[in-house]
């Protein structure tokens, strides 16, 4: 009687490959690293830096003023320097990078005391509701809560209405307004890496430092606040990095004033300029990439 080994053999082969291949990655770290990020580096590459590689080039290109098209067979560094040489472009660059240090200084110090009564002081029970709190508006659109605060910004709105028995008045729309709806909106994207800092202070430190008379003031600032740079430096990075990106809240409760959003948008579209407005782009991008390198110089993100 014969037996018909070459079923047997396919899984046979089949197990001895996997093994094989399971040796070689157990034996080289690289391997396995290498193809875990694979993946992710590809798609890294391809979305981010290929992006960016093509919108400095067609920061390059210029637009065509007797026909209105892309010409693409030059290239020059006109959009560039008029970027750099005209007195709007710099004033807006000004403001908006102003107004995105503003934006994320007021929204460390509010997120400073909530994220630590979160983390050190309130009550399990209390601590998930104050994370459904806080990520609750994350659930909203972001068109709802600009027009929101459009309403308790305006005349007769809701925060004039609040202020009318101590002569308090809505500032109304403008630069102010811009400051309050960003503040508000990019809130929570601070408030959570600095608790997230918080919980990975270890309680002890905290009583070691009392106990050895320090007073509360004297500890946070000696102690858990060194220990939340790398916390807080994350949360700038998101408040600071979306506001310098964002058009649409200016454009709804900004009044006249432009950010660079807003001349990257009105190039692109009514102006059909699209060389001049990748070129506008470039500045948050160059400004972030300023910011990052000189945060990481300092060590304070090593830890994160």
């Amino acid at each position: 009687m014969s037996v018909d080994t070459s079923r047997a053999t396919v899984p046979r082969q089949r197990g001895t490959v996997a093994r094989r291949i399971s040796s070689l990655f157990s034996r080289h770290a690289w391997m396995r690293l290498t193809a875990l990020l694979a993946a992710p580096l590809v798609w890294l590459i391809a979305i981010y830096v290929v992006a960016l590689a093509a919108l400095l080039i067609t920061a390059l290109w210029r637009v065509d003023s007797f026909t209105g098209n892309l010409d693409r067979s030059t290239y020059s560094l006109d959009n560039i320097k008029t970027v750099l040489t005209t007195p709007l472009y710099r004033t807006v660059a000004i403001r908006t990078v102003g107004i995105a240090a503003l934006v994320t200084v007021i929204d460390i110090l509010i997120a400073l005391p909530i994220a630590f009564y979160m983390a050190k002081v309130a009550s399990p029970r209390i601590r998930g509701v104050l994370l459904i709190a806080v990520l609750t508006p994350l659930w909203a659109s972001y068109l709802v809560k600009a027009f929101a605060w459009r309403a308790t910004l305006s005349n007769g709105g809701l925060l004039e209405w609040l202020g009318a028995p101590v002569g308090l008045q809505s500032p109304g729309y403008g630069l102010t307004a811009v400051v309050l709806t960003q503040a508000y909106i990019w809130l929570p994207y601070v408030i959570l890496p600095i608790y997230a800092g918080l919980e990975r202070v270890p309680d002890s430190i905290l009583n070691a430092s009392s106990d050895l008379g320090a007073p509360a003031w004297t500890t946070l600032r000696l102690v858990v606040l060194p220990m939340l740079v790398p916390a807080i430096i994350a949360g700038s990075i998101f408040s600071f990095s979306l506001t310098l990106g964002d058009y649409i809240t200016v454009n709804i409760v900004g009044g006249a004033n432009q950010m660079l959003g807003n001349l990257v948008f009105v190039n692109a579209g009514a102006a059909n300029n699209l060389p001049l407005a990748a070129a506008v782009a470039l500045i948050p991008i160059t400004i972030m990439i300023v910011y990052l390198a000189a945060v990481r110089r300092t060590g304070a993100l090593d830890n994160l």
